[in-house]
């Protein structure tokens, strides 16, 4: 696969999400792994996930330990394989998502995701969601702390507008190396937020590029566009749409979350999927 920059690390330009293998929904943890396995097996090196990823209080982590089980399990190499995950978010156990985004909070959340993912740093530790209750300068301190002490590689952001990442940015002393925002065919507001990306050269990481776990199936259907391209092409409208995000910026590393192994695998074709001027042109207008 193709490979794209996060802060001084190569990773597949395809990443996988984790998300749908540990909320509402999901299914017995065998598929999970088999879907890592294929994403790994395909040359998918970065996964993201957060601690948020589970059902209930007696469940935080879930995702993060699946993640770490998965990879434990594979048969081949994996220590090129980037793991991303997030603090901010907390899910009390009645479906809603709530933030916690105070200092204290996130270096107590980094040492459990430590832990979980057995590792001794984080490769790509991001704060999950502003918190409004807390200055956002406070959330990214604690993330500076987290560097400095060595117990994360490199920071990241989700969930940001502008502003935000340049004060980020500043606070970090320019070591922010990614930002995370929602970024699909259907939902295109963070358009401001990539090209800035594009600008300092920070990877741009789309969070439910292919419209989220309900929609992703339908793209086709609900953005014409991208399955005639498809069609023509040979490909799945999924795939013409990851190649479409591709090729928008080389900052732009699209995380589609999966828990089938033919999800996956169907995805991370994206990367080696060049679309014409003409293709793209049509595509950035749909």
């Amino acid at each position: 696969m193709r490979t794209r920059r996060i802060g001084d690390v190569q990773v597949g330009a395809i990443g996988l999400g984790g998300m749908p293998m540990s909320i509402e929904g999901r299914p017995e943890e065998s598929r999970s792994i088999a879907a890592v396995h294929a994403a790994l097996d395909a040359g998918v090196t970065l996964i993201d996930t957060a601690d948020a990823y589970h059902l209930g209080p007696d469940d935080i982590g879930h995702n993060e330990s699946l993640i770490a089980r998965a990879l434990a399990t594979y048969g081949g190499d994996t220590s090129n394989v980037l793991v991303a995950t997030k603090g901010g978010h907390t899910r009390p156990g009645d479906g809603s998502w709530g933030l916690d985004g105070s200092p204290a909070y996130l270096k107590r959340a980094c040492d459990a995701s430590l832990k979980r993912l057995g590792v001794e740093a984080i490769g790509l530790y991001q704060h999950h969601r502003p918190d409004p209750s807390v200055p956002y300068a406070d959330s990214i301190g604690a993330l500076r702390d987290l560097l400095d002490e060595g117990k994360i590689r490199m920071a990241g952001i989700s969930n940001a507008d502008p502003g935000q990442i340049r004060e980020a940015n500043e606070i970090l002393g320019g070591r922010l190396v990614s930002v995370q925002n929602q970024f699909s065919p259907a939902f295109r507001s963070s358009e401001d937020e990539l090209r800035l990306c594009d600008v300092l050269g920070v990877a741009f990481l789309p969070w439910s590029p292919l419209g989220g776990i309900p929609r992703a199936g339908d793209l086709g259907g609900k953005h014409t566009a991208f399955a005639r391209i498809g069609e023509a092409r040979g490909v799945s409208p999924q795939q013409v749409a990851l190649a479409w995000m591709l090729a928008k910026s080389p900052v732009v590393i699209p995380i589609p979350g999966s828990s089938r192994p033919e999800t996956i695998s169907d995805s991370a074709r994206a990367a080696d999927l060049e679309l014409t001027p003409e293709e793209f042109a049509e595509l950035d207008a749909a």
